[in-house]
């Protein structure tokens, strides 16, 4: 599946809009903010993406995203499965 993403990005049927370099100060903040927890770059990626397309849902089984907070103090909108 991941062969198949790349050849897509590649050949031009699908474009990734969120440019990592036009928000490195809200990326970098986001680090610095959870720095007591391993934020990774993707992670405040998909924190960033939150706060610009409100409207979507974060599916994720990574616990910390329900510690992480958009636009500083709203918890993002998760679709996180239960593990039972």
């Amino acid at each position: 599946a991941q062969d198949a993403l790349f050849g897509l990005i590649a050949g031009g049927a699908m474009r990734i809009a969120f440019q990592v370099g036009e928000h490195l100060a809200a990326l970098r903040a986001l680090h610095r903010k959870y720095r007591d927890r391993p934020i990774s770059l993707a992670d405040a990626c998909i924190v960033r993406m939150s706060e610009l397309f409100e409207r979507h849902l974060v599916f994720t089984l990574d616990s910390d995203f329900s510690v992480y907070r958009k636009n500083g103090r709203e918890p993002l909108n998760l679709i996180f499965p239960s593990r039972d």
